[in-house]
């Protein structure tokens, strides 16, 4: 009865209608002027309420108002309201996602709201959100792996200013970004939801940004600086006389011709590690917590036959670039030894690996006792 919902609105488990005839916002929508009790009354009904009983369609929207002006901490929830009737319609145009009902729902809702679910089944709801969720999440990794490859792209850049000899040139840096990643993170659009997805708290976009700090953190301070690690000693150790060239100390415009040869083989390797750490990165990155390969969970595995195809791809394109007589020419790339084609492949294992061991320290803190779920990158 009254007396039942009274009792429990007190401690703000159920609101009544009649108790929200004055805490109606003074102008059409919530601002900062509301009177103090009232921000305060809102600011717990949006953390503790589960029933609203017998409210009017102004009511209605005047709730979701509320929980968009004084949720998630005064910074304001983003709300999704559903509904099928003519009363509801105000507060279905007021949310971000309304959603009508497309079987028993009047035009009126269906008018106002951005979704219409045809077979009015609410877990459409939930595959909805996790759909909305992967989607962001392919977008972020897909931006991760893009970023990664800066760093020791631009490395050589600053090493010339120290006397080392140049390492990358402008062709093979557009080679990498264009013939290769652009493509490999355009793959990642098909790339299935790790296992735990849903689990994890949802982002807030407006506190917590697609890139944001602990994006560039991973990219540039953690995988970009391997890569960048990694291929600065296959230069110097898997080229043959490039250490002997560091040491002479000779300016790029007292090389021998043999020394202009140790310097684009060296070139060469460097390429080919950066694409070896590349694809370690663009493996590594399609999951954040879940292993790829098994180690202390289930395996994530290779489920993306497309980004399968162009790490392929990358692996044909960078050997075509290393012995193809054209793709020389073009990129300033010389043949190389095979021990410097194959001791490279050891930055591929250790980046995956390394990964691997973070994301094994990662699920490990977030299922520490006493620990909450951590919120998603």
């Amino acid at each position: 009865g009254e007396g039942e919902q009274l009792r429990g609105a007190a401690d703000f488990s159920v609101v009544t209608g009649a108790m929200l005839e004055n805490r109606v916002p003074r102008g059409d929508n919530f601002t900062d002027d509301e009177p103090e009790e009232n921000v305060k009354w809102w600011t717990k009904a949006v953390q503790h309420t589960r029933v609203f009983a017998r409210v009017s369609p102004i009511h209605k929207q005047v709730i979701v108002q509320a929980y968009q002006k004084y949720g998630y901490n005064g910074i304001g929830d983003i709300v999704a309201m559903t509904g099928d009737g003519v009363n509801d319609a105000p507060a279905l145009k007021q949310a971000e996602v309304g959603v009508a009902m497309g079987q028993r729902g009047t035009e009126v809702a269906k008018d106002a709201a951005d979704i219409v679910l045809h077979d009015d089944n609410f877990p459409s709801i939930v595959k909805g959100i996790e759909q909305g969720r992967l989607s962001s999440e392919n977008l972020q990794k897909s931006i991760m792996y893009t970023l990664c490859s800066k760093v020791p792209q631009v490395a050589p850049t600053f090493a010339e200013l120290l006397a080392l000899p140049q390492a990358l040139t402008v062709a093979q840096v557009l080679l990498i970004d264009i013939g290769t990643d652009i493509w490999t993170a355009i793959a990642y659009a098909m790339q299935p939801a790790e296992s735990k997805l849903m689990e994890h708290t949802p982002r807030h976009p407006r506190c917590e940004k697609m890139v944001n700090s602990k994006v560039l953190a991973y990219s540039y301070g953690y995988m970009g600086q391997f890569q960048m690690l990694f291929c600065w000693v296959m230069f110097f150790y898997a080229t043959p006389g490039m250490w002997e060239l560091y040491r002479s100390g000779k300016k790029p415009t007292e090389y021998s011709h043999e020394d202009f040869v140790t310097e684009t083989k060296g070139q060469t390797v460097y390429y080919w590690t950066l694409v070896l750490g590349q694809i370690a990165a663009a493996i590594s990155t399609t999951t954040k917590m879940q292993s790829v390969f098994g180690f202390g969970t289930v395996p994530y595995g290779f489920p993306n036959k497309t980004l399968n195809l162009m790490l392929f791809g990358e692996v044909v394109l960078g050997l075509a670039t290393i012995y193809v007589g054209p793709m020389q020419s073009a990129f300033n790339t010389a043949s190389i030894p095979m021990n410097s084609v194959l001791i490279p492949i050891t930055a591929f294992v250790g980046i995956i690996l390394l990964d691997e061991f973070r994301k094994v320290a990662a699920r490990s803190l977030e299922e520490s006792p006493g620990r909450a779920p951590s919120k998603k990158t």
